[in-house]
């Protein structure tokens, strides 16, 4: 197994427990819910298995789930990401994705926070609609999806560079 295997593993249990532990317990106004876990999906490698990834997701989510008691919602996003994150990276990076040349845990350019961003948005959009599953609850979801995902994108980035390998 190679260094990168065990990065990836290492950052899945640790962005979950984190999660589980610390932001499960975090709702700030009724509106802000914190979901940084999902920062595994984004930073997977560019050039790792698809197969793997999906795999992967939904373990997250289903994990999340358990811990959660939320009925395959997390499952459902984690799962809807992967699925659409070839595409984000294409339309953020362009040929970069093309000669798989993107990482994610450099500095913050703003291909890489429109990749985030996007991410970050369609998770939580996909989580809040299905959490609620009416559309009377538009407004509340819009509300809910636009602030939570300000604050997971500011807890994102300063989980990124706290993690970013130190060059010399």
């Amino acid at each position: 197994m190679n260094s990168t295997l065990f990065t990836t593993i290492f950052r899945f249990i640790l962005l979950l427990s984190v999660q589980i532990i610390i932001f499960n317990n975090m709702n700030f106004l009724g509106y802000i819910s914190p979901f940084p876990y999902m920062l595994f999906i984004i930073l997977y490698p560019v050039n790792g298995n698809k197969t793997g990834l999906l795999l992967a997701s939904f373990l997250l989510g289903f994990i999340m789930d358990m811990f959660s008691n939320s009925g395959g919602i997390h499952t459902t996003a984690c799962i809807i990401l992967a699925y659409y994150r070839p595409y984000l990276f294409k339309f953020s990076f362009g040929l970069s994705y093309e000669y798989q040349t993107v990482k994610l845990n450099d500095v913050l350019t703003p291909e890489r926070f429109s990749f985030i961003l996007f991410s970050v948005l369609i998770h939580h959009f996909v989580l809040f609609v299905f959490e609620a599953f009416q559309i009377n609850f538009f407004w509340n979801i819009l509300i809910r999806t636009l602030l939570s995902t300000l604050f997971t994108i500011i807890l994102c980035v300063i989980i990124i560079y706290l993690i970013k390998p130190s060059r010399r």
